[in-house]
């Protein structure tokens, strides 16, 4: 498909620079079939039925921006994915002046090797030492706020806290999860007063997450990979609930591209460990989930297309334009989504 028809106008000043406060007081946008409605996110328990099941993300982010020099060149590092225990793939700002061998020096102490350039552009990073790569990164790293924020405010104490989910847990995310950020345990305890319940998943979300779709053909798109877990008793509930008529609602689209990723042909969900780099356009059959929550996405980016195969593109269009008319805030701060597709229960 033509990546154009998955273009919109987004006004700078509807992009969230500070999440809501408190989370759940952010506004949420049901798209019902092809119906809208506003609502807050603390509506959700209303919203679902009882026998629905939320599944989280539970990955936690690391300070993994960097800044270094090679030399007396400045050199930019954000990781984005884990090779090994001491080497990551990184995207590098001034990479031409970084030569496979170079030595950089992120100071603190942190010093790493650079690789050859792969295909996406990024570069292999080994760190040197014994110490854990996650305690270097936390004396010389940064958190790495998406560019859409970064290019506006520099990241500042405010983001350790606002810039992880509740369920933040294992490490290894480049970036949040965002959808479940509107997330408190007031929340989820109102969700089980209602009957609705929630299970986790990791999936560590990458960098690569923000790259634009350069290709003027969804075809032609190459898409960045991650690595994610489902434990068996996790993929054995999920059915459990399916096949007792509940619902199964993926909070946000990495626990989505996870789930699809395990799912078979039936739409049973399988125990998985390891990367996934599934690409959701229109045309494809959804078959592990049932709805999803999920922030308000980029402009010709993988994500909106992802919404677009779920509700239809025409839908996501008019839903989009209605939410931008009434001042939703769009983005990794912004406010929220539930999508609940027509007929989706019968998938699977």
């Amino acid at each position: 498909m033509r990546v154009d028809l998955f273009d919109f106008e987004l006004p700078p000043e509807r992009i969230a620079l500070r999440p809501a406060a408190p989370r759940d007081s952010a506004r949420l946008l049901c798209v019902e079939g092809e119906a809208l409605s506003d609502h807050l996110v603390r509506d959700l328990p209303t919203l679902l039925r009882p026998g629905d099941l939320l599944v989280f993300n539970d990955t936690r982010v690391i300070p993994a921006q960097l800044e270094g020099r090679r030399g007396a060149a400045r050199i930019g590092a954000t990781l984005h994915k884990r090779e090994d225990a001491r080497s990551w793939h990184a995207f590098v700002r001034n990479a031409k002046r970084v030569s496979s061998g170079d030595r950089i020096d992120f100071g603190a102490g942190v010093t790493a090797l650079a690789g050859d350039k792969a295909e996406d552009g990024s570069i292999l990073l080994a760190f040197e030492g014994d110490e854990p790569v996650e305690l270097l990164l936390e004396r010389a790293g940064r958190m790495p706020l998406p560019p859409y924020i970064a290019g506006k405010r520099a990241a500042d104490g405010r983001d350790l806290a606002d810039y992880q989910t509740m369920f933040a847990r294992e490490k290894g995310a480049v970036a949040a999860p965002t959808a479940a950020l509107h997330f408190t345990p007031e929340l989820i305890e109102a969700l089980e007063a209602r009957g609705i319940g929630h299970e986790m998943l990791t999936l560590h979300v990458g960098a690569g997450t923000f790259l634009p779709v350069k290709a003027d053909d969804t075809d032609d798109h190459r898409m960045h990979s991650e690595w994610g877990r489902i434990d068996a008793r996790v993929a054995d509930r999920l059915n459990q609930v399916r096949s007792a008529g509940g619902r199964v609602i993926a909070v946000g689209t990495t626990v989505l591209r996870l789930l699809e990723s395990a799912a078979d042909e039936h739409g049973r969900i399988r125990p998985f460990e390891g990367d996934t780099a599934i690409f959701i356009t229109p045309g494809y059959r959804f078959r592990a989930i049932d709805g999803l929550v999920t922030n308000f996405h980029l402009p010709r980016s993988t994500l909106f297309m992802l919404v677009s195969a779920l509700m239809g593109r025409e839908t996501m269009q008019a839903a989009y334009a209605h939410a931008i008319a009434a001042g939703y805030r769009f983005y990794s701060y912004g406010d929220a989504s539930l999508l609940l597709p027509r007929d989706q229960k019968s998938v699977g």
